[in-house]
């Protein structure tokens, strides 16, 4: 374990990199060293506005860090990874993590090798909504899922499954202890040559049952997670910040927590059916995420997403992806 800061960079300072850059310079085991881009105005730029030095080549940038994020497109994200990894440096990949499997399996087995470590940005693992159910015992028998957003041109190069669906896949992965047993899939190009609606139905080993939609051709913005087991049912809304539970009890005292309870009969026996709304405490997950990535770096904690679960997301959206692909042609 270390307690002295560890020296990163930033590469991509484009929409969501300028905030990589800004987060690192104000956490506390963080040291920016600097920052890289393709666009040396932009990189000068963004340098110039968080006190950091902006860099011409990366292999400089290299030189001088023991870990970078990158925010490049992701089609980039297995070459910087790789020259990152082979340099030594420990990374943090924006999500998804690579736009191929083999291209993840490269990057894994190249930072086992090199003794690095890979962490992948599902920022959705950190809405405080989402965080809102760690009290709870959840052990989901269905869980429904819908991400919805208006017509934006960024994000379209590649398909909405592995646009704005990988969020919920990995949501999905880590609320179900339990590997995919079956994926059923379907979908539709709209408004541009790619996926821009799609629908997963994905059976788990244990019996669990998900059904995931996922549009980027919507009139407002829907993010919502409902998760049902047996006697307890939870409604999150990860874009308003509301969790909502709703347990099953025999007895109104055993749940000293709940907000209210009312009763209720069945088969004879009468129960209660006890409401939480537990608190939902807001933080900049981005900053959060980044700040545990330094502190993993530092053997302080342990990544929230690893290499390894950013490619368990990758294979269900890309097999996701096939199958829908598959069954438009």
């Amino acid at each position: 374990m270390r307690n002295e800061s560890i020296k990163v960079g930033v590469i991509g300072v484009g929409h969501l990199g300028q905030h990589h850059t800004k987060h690192y310079a104000s956490l506390q085991d963080a040291e920016l060293v600097g920052v890289f881009d393709t666009d040396t105005d932009r990189a000068i730029s963004i340098a110039s506005q968080n006190s950091t030095k902006p860099f011409t080549e990366l292999s400089s940038l290299l030189d001088v860090v023991e870990a970078v994020s990158i925010v490049t497109p992701t089609k980039f994200h297995v070459d910087v990874a790789a020259a990152c990894i082979q340099a030594g440096k420990h990374v943090f990949i924006e999500k998804p993590i690579t736009t191929t499997l083999e291209e993840a399996d490269r990057l894994l087995l190249l930072a086992k090798e090199k003794g690095t470590m890979i962490q992948v940005g599902h920022i959705e693992r950190l809405n405080p909504a989402l965080l809102a159910l760690r009290p709870f015992t959840i052990n989901p028998k269905f869980i429904e899922i819908q991400r919805l957003a208006p017509y934006t041109t960024r994000g379209t190069d590649v398909p909405v499954v592995l646009d704005l669906m990988i969020h919920d896949i990995d949501i999905l992965l880590s609320l179900v202890d339990s590997p995919v047993d079956t994926i059923r899939a379907t979908g539709l190009s709209i408004l541009t040559d790619s996926v821009d609606i799609a629908h997963a139905r994905i059976r788990f080993g244990n019996g669990t049952v998900a059904s995931i939609m996922s549009s980027r051709v919507a009139k407002d913005k829907v993010r919502k997670v409902k998760v049902f087991q047996r006697d307890l049912y939870a409604t999150i809304d990860l874009l308003l910040g509301l969790t909502e539970i709703y347990k099953v009890v025999g007895d109104p005292d055993e749940d000293s927590q709940a907000i209210m309870t009312a009763p209720f009969e069945y088969d004879g026996s009468g129960r209660f059916i006890a409401y939480h709304k537990p608190p939902v405490i807001s933080g900049d997950a981005l900053r959060m995420e980044l700040d545990n990535f330094i502190k993993s770096v530092q053997g302080k904690e342990t990544p929230i997403v690893t290499g390894k679960a950013g490619r368990e997301a990758l294979e269900v959206a890309m097999e996701i992806q096939r199958i829908i692909i598959q069954d438009i042609h």
